[in-house]
């Protein structure tokens, strides 16, 4: 079983290594094809290349070479089959975090929630991917507050971490019938960025296909780099259309993204990570164009 883990994890990164030397090169002919087009100087560092390159184009359809490459893989097959959800704590959590952990099973349909014990990392990990789940959450708080969230795609990555502020549950929303299990249709609001397209697939490829006829919605808002993340229901009356929150309701705002999973720590490649003390941070929109 470890030997195949390996293998497979080894995979993973060449096929990662030659798509991102696929994607390289594509930039390199698109910047050689724009040169000759304007007819101006080609860079110093494609001279070297450039008759190889011009061959190249010339079997090259503009606009479709290299389309197909993914930053990373692990999201090419999704929809085939549903995913498989686990949900889990800290160790000794507070009732409060308990309760959060339940109603992010009720949010995300078919998750299930797991005690944590006194269960490693690497156990947990080894075990939620023996059983095929295909994302873990893990679930933390500070004096019996949830403060934070990381994110675990398996079997390979990504790792997200999140920061989790305003969490009201679904009790303190007021007015709530039973919770609503079916798949939810999905808003992602103003997560248009390079970043927030790539947090927007993590999060979005937690949840099933919904039915055309589902009157569940998820929405996942960005406001100044902070995802609000709402559920609701809504009811068709004639021409009006009621909407009703059912909660739970939290903020996400990731700081850290892992290429390789939980258990890994800092020995995984860091794809991305939030640095506040910057010149520029007060006026930069990370997760949106504007």
């Amino acid at each position: 079983q470890l030997r195949r883990q390996a293998r497979e994890r080894r995979e993973y990164l060449q096929r990662r290594a030659q798509e991102e030397q696929q994607r390289r090169q594509q930039d390199k002919k698109e910047r050689l094809r724009q040169a000759l087009d304007e007819n101006r100087l080609l860079p110093p560092e494609l001279r070297r290349e450039a008759l190889t390159m011009q061959k190249e184009l010339e079997f090259d359809t503009p606009g479709l070479s290299g389309a197909s490459g993914t930053h990373d893989d692990e999201y090419q097959w999704v929809g085939l089959e549903p995913p498989k959800v686990m949900v889990t704590t800290s160790r000794e959590p507070s009732s409060r975090l308990r309760v959060f952990a339940k109603e992010v099973c009720l949010l995300i349909p078919g998750a299930r929630r797991m005690n944590r014990g006194r269960a490693e990392l690497g156990a947990l990990v080894g075990a939620c991917r023996a059983a095929g789940v295909t994302d873990l959450l893990v679930l933390h708080e500070t004096r019996g507050r949830p403060d934070g969230l990381v994110l675990c795609h398996l079997p390979h990555g990504p790792t997200v971490h999140f920061t989790v502020s305003g969490v009201v549950l679904r009790q303190e929303v007021g007015g709530l019938g039973g919770a609503p299990l079916a798949a939810p249709h999905l808003l992602l609001l103003r997560l248009d960025s390079s970043l927030g397209q790539r947090v927007g697939t993590i999060l979005k490829h937690l949840f099933p296909m919904p039915r055309p006829d589902s009157r569940r919605v998820v929405t996942f808002a960005n406001e100044d780099d902070i995802i609000l993340v709402r559920n609701h229901v809504y009811q068709r009356r004639g021409r009006t259309v009621e909407l009703e929150e059912v909660g739970p309701r939290f903020q996400l705002r990731p700081y850290l993204i892992h290429l390789g999973t939980l258990e890994q720590g800092d020995a995984a490649d860091i794809e991305w990570r939030w640095h506040p003390y910057t010149a520029t941070a007060p006026k930069r929109c990370l997760l949106s164009v504007t």
